[in-house]
């Protein structure tokens, strides 16, 4: 009897297991509409009855006339006005098409914050091999067993017809951004007076799974290979780091070295991950966080809510440019509202929470991704009293020359002690180049020793 009852158990097991690792239970029905009402990125294609979403019709495929890759990228809309300004006295009326997060930001800043609403630019473009992967992936695309990883995908985000919050989260994480990215950008973590110090940052990414020809199977289980480097103020430059990210973080997880200053040399760095501190972020994010969220989701509940219509941020080109002078973007308790842009979308919302077996700074965290990208946009962060704590934006622009959407700055806001984290501001740096070809040995621990005694 004991036999038969183990006998049953493993086969229980071993059900389970094949059950959780078995691709996307998408009927085939559901994929065929891929390219037709739906976007190849599962996006519904049609506009809203109401006119505020209009129908995408295929985004901005190639670079506007006169630029040249090296520029910073001019706004294909420069004659767009605002529709209208959500601000602290009618954000209640609005408040169906806002966060949490985003209404408390009213609350915070009644007399300084605001949304300007511009007519909505469902801008978002990918080359025609994305699309192709995207509609295959919707078939054959699995989740590992623990939800860590993710299997027998190629390229782009694995699922876009989502059946679960862990594919919302994956989809965020693998969604395609290029092939290679090189940038010197600016942070800033304000005090609550709005003093702040520039901190200068160099970072290099090969997105190693986004490559042409790679897929889940051949990629070495490699999602990504990042380098970081604060170049200044004095106090913080020389900090360098380099983090091999992984497609199954259970099977090889996260690695990350950093180039200890002091000692001159090379160190293993395990602390680079979740709720950690970011690089030179006085604390104002934890390393989850970078990109909205990195990482491995294994220390929260993932529930997918559905589609909702929202005010977001988007083609944001006026914060990008390089003609803003960064006293003119940032103010105190946040960034200048007269040069950021929002705009009415669908996203997809996942709620998350903590596992009762593990612990992390947020308690809850309630995602809103693009439908037409999976690039996170508003992400509210609650404190372990069930609190909202920190609001983060993204500020996404269409990049033509790739063509993908890509965040050119990300904010995170402190409610509680009102300061906030922005880092991406190009205008105290270089623009963002894709054509740099990166090679897998620059990111080795041997490279960012060189890096470190140059």
């Amino acid at each position: 009897m004991l036999k038969r009852e183990m006998t049953l158990g493993i086969v229980v097991v071993v059900a389970v297991c094949l059950l959780a690792a078995a691709p996307a239970a998408v009927s085939p029905d559901d994929v065929s509409q891929l390219g037709k009402k739906l976007t190849p990125m599962g996006a519904i294609q049609a506009g809203t009855d109401s006119g505020t979403i209009p129908p995408w019709e295929g985004g901005i495929k190639a670079p506007i006339p006169g630029w040249k890759s090296g520029q910073h990228y001019p706004d294909p809309f420069p004659e767009d006005k605002p529709l209208y300004r959500v601000d602290s006295s009618n954000y209640e009326d609005y408040a169906q098409f806002l966060s949490a997060g985003q209404m408390a930001m009213f609350q915070r800043y009644p007399d300084s914050w605001y949304m300007d609403v511009y007519p909505s630019r469902r801008t978002v473009a990918y080359p025609e091999d994305i699309y192709a992967a995207s509609v295959e992936n919707a078939s054959t695309a699995s989740l590992t067993p623990d939800g860590n990883g993710v299997n027998n995908c190629r390229r782009t985000s694995p699922f876009p017809i989502p059946e679960n919050g862990l594919h919302g989260i994956w989809n965020h994480m693998l969604r395609y951004r290029g092939e290679s990215i090189q940038r010197t950008i600016g942070q800033v973590a304000p005090r609550p007076d709005g003093a702040y110090t520039m901190v200068r940052i160099e970072e290099q990414v090969l997105w190693r799974y986004n490559r042409e020809g790679m897929t889940s199977a051949n990629s070495d289980n490699v999602l990504a290979k990042f380098y970081q480097g604060v170049l200044s103020p004095p106090r913080l430059a020389g900090i360098k780091l380099h983090v091999h990210e992984t497609l199954d973080q259970a099977q090889d997880p996260r690695q990350a070295w950093v180039w200890n200053t002091g000692l001159r040399r090379v160190r293993r760095a395990p602390q680079v991950a979740f709720d950690n501190p970011g690089t030179a972020s006085d604390g104002q994010r934890t390393n989850d966080q970078f990109d909205m969220f990195n990482g491995s989701p294994e220390r929260y509940d993932w529930n997918l809510v559905g589609r909702k219509e929202m005010i977001v941020p988007y083609n944001c080109y006026r914060a990008h440019n390089a003609e803003v002078d960064p006293d003119s973007l940032i103010r105190a308790g946040h960034l200048n509202p007269d040069l950021l842009r929002y705009e009415h979308h669908r996203v997809w919302v996942v709620e998350t929470t903590v596992k009762k077996s593990t612990s992390h700074l947020y308690s809850r965290r309630t995602f809103h991704f693009d439908e037409d990208s999976w690039q996170a946009l508003v992400i509210d962060q609650y404190d372990n009293s069930g609190k909202i704590w920190r609001v983060s934006e993204a500020y996404p622009i269409i990049y033509y020359d790739i063509p993908a959407i890509y965040d050119t700055m990300i904010s995170h806001y402190d409610l509680q002690n009102g300061r906030y984290l922005t880092i991406g501001i190009s205008a105290a740096g270089q623009v963002e180049r894709f054509d740099v070809v990166f090679k897998d040995k620059d990111f080795s621990p041997g490279a960012l020793a060189r890096r470190g005694i140059r």
